[in-house]
């Protein structure tokens, strides 16, 4: 599962990390941000890994593509 913090003062929010990582962001943004008052906010859950995704899956299928393509055209 990733978090993803959003700060209760402004409208700054942490990227999607695991839970300790994105409530220790939180924590510094509001020391730096807002001293003297305790983070607030609220949470989101994202139960699939956001940060997973397709990767260069769709890269590569593009350049296979382009390289058939490309070949088939030589003379």
């Amino acid at each position: 599962m990733a978090y993803r913090y959003w700060c209760g003062e402004c409208t700054a929010k942490t990227s999607w990390l695991d839970e300790s990582r994105a409530e220790q962001q939180q924590i510094d943004h509001y020391t730096r941000k807002h001293p003297g008052i305790p983070p607030g906010g609220h949470v989101e859950v994202h139960r699939g890994n956001p940060q997973g995704g397709l990767g260069c899956l769709p890269f590569l299928g593009i350049t296979i593509v382009l390289l058939v393509i490309a070949a088939s055209c030589r003379r």
